[in-house]
């Protein structure tokens, strides 16, 4: 679910979002996940449909679903 990486105690999560077809999709699910409070950056890959997420402590995976909820999309798991 999440992997620690090399940078100085963040954590890096991939997310799995389906409905994303667009920058615009991508904007607005990064826009809606890096108002989490630890969130350090976001990367949304629309033909992917995933979002990486790095931050300074694991999220809470409800906080993340809320988030893209509130974009217009569906958090299908972690990839």
């Amino acid at each position: 679910m999440t992997s620690p990486t090399d940078t100085q105690g963040s954590v890096t999560t991939v997310y799995k979002v389906s409905g994303m077809s667009c920058g615009h999709c991508e904007g607005a699910v990064s826009g809606e996940i890096s108002e989490i409070p630890g969130v350090v950056s976001v990367k949304a890959v629309a033909p992917a449909g995933e979002v990486t997420v790095v931050s300074a402590a694991p999220l809470d995976e409800a906080a993340v679903r809320a988030a893209v909820d509130e974009a217009g999309f569906e958090l299908t798991g972690t990839a």
